[in-house]
């Protein structure tokens, strides 16, 4: 049985919602918490707390979107703490965030290799220290430059945890995901992070190094399934990455009869992305497909609007967040 902390309201869409609602640790006969207890309850919630939540939205049915870069809109840049605030608010409790490590060793949020596109600053991210990189303003996607500033991993982390929210985080070269681990365990956010990996390889690595975390990882078919659990990534700790491409409903529904939940992307490069074909003639019905078909997260750069569309792509988000986000 789960135990149940404090309860945290937040809000998404307007609409206020609990989270972390867990029964209080077990007492001493003196009434505080025992030690053994509290061991309990840091055990549970960082091996069971988000494999839960994604449990949970599989067999509701929901769905829950993953903002793209934090979901960044005009005023919002990429990568922000801010634009994680304003995503949360407004559109979704995923956002996939990108990891870097400065030429000193601070990991911070960036995508690009170099600083000149989204800061008003320049030249390589793994030659810059980040007293020089902290000073920088970020730019929106527009090229206006805000008052916001590149982001510590650590802020956050400490951010999510305090928010109830969930970071994807995608290692960039710059830095390990070693590296990225130790910092997850140091914010105590095991609970609210999944680590991306890209190949086979990478999988086995994080399940090496973390087999309490959760991750996505490429599954591209039943062998390659057989493969990865046969070398010791959890199921439960794991969500099929099945591209950007063409939906899979088959192979949802076949990760879903083993209990792995399905992970897909209509982001991608503007005019070529399938943001922009589903929304073409102004109707979600090709993401109300997606929902229905048994996906559990769709990774996208228009989480604004998804939040706010009719049709079975609304209602699965409000399954998710009312059956799911709720204990979570």
């Amino acid at each position: 049985m789960m135990k149940r902390l404090k309860p945290v309201v937040f809000s998404v869409l307007g609409v206020a919602w609990l989270a972390a609602c867990e029964q209080p640790a077990a007492t001493s006969t003196s009434g505080t918490a025992s030690a053994d207890a509290v061991e309990a309850v840091s055990v549970e919630d960082t091996t069971s707390k988000l494999p839960a939540l994604f449990d949970c939205v599989r067999e509701e049915g929901g769905l829950m979107l993953a903002a793209h870069r934090g979901g960044p809109m005009p005023g919002y840049p990429e990568n922000a703490i801010e634009t994680l605030e304003n995503t949360l608010s407004n559109a979704a409790f995923i956002m996939e965030v990108d990891i870097a490590e400065s030429r000193d060793g601070t990991l911070f949020l960036m995508h690009d290799r170099s600083l000149g596109r989204t800061t008003t600053g320049s030249g390589p991210v793994a030659d810059t220290d980040w007293t020089d990189i902290a000073a920088l303003d970020l730019v929106d996607n527009e090229g206006t430059v805000t008052g916001f500033h590149p982001p510590k991993l650590s802020d956050a982390l400490a951010w999510a945890v305090e928010n109830g929210a969930i970071l994807e985080l995608d290692r960039k070269e710059t830095t390990s995901f070693r590296n990225i681990i130790d910092a997850v365990r140091a914010a105590g956010a095991e609970s609210n992070v999944i680590l991306i990996t890209y190949n086979d390889s990478e999988a086995r690595q994080v399940a090496k190094l973390a087999p309490e975390l959760m991750m996505t990882a490429g599954i591209g078919g039943p062998q390659d399934e057989a493969e990865l659990l046969a070398d010791g990534i959890d199921p439960d700790h794991l969500i099929a990455w099945t591209g950007t491409n063409s939906p899979s409903p088959g192979k949802w529904q076949a990760l879903a009869d083993k209990g792995i939940e399905s992970a897909f992307g209509t982001l991608g490069r503007p005019g070529e992305r399938l943001d922009d074909t589903y929304w073409a003639d102004g109707d979600p019905s090709e993401y109300s497909a997606l929902a229905r078909d048994g996906l559990t997260m769709l990774a996208t750069d228009v989480p604004y609007r998804l939040a706010r569309a009719d049709g079975w792509i609304g209602t699965a988000q409000d399954i998710a967040r009312k059956e799911c986000m709720r204990d979570f």
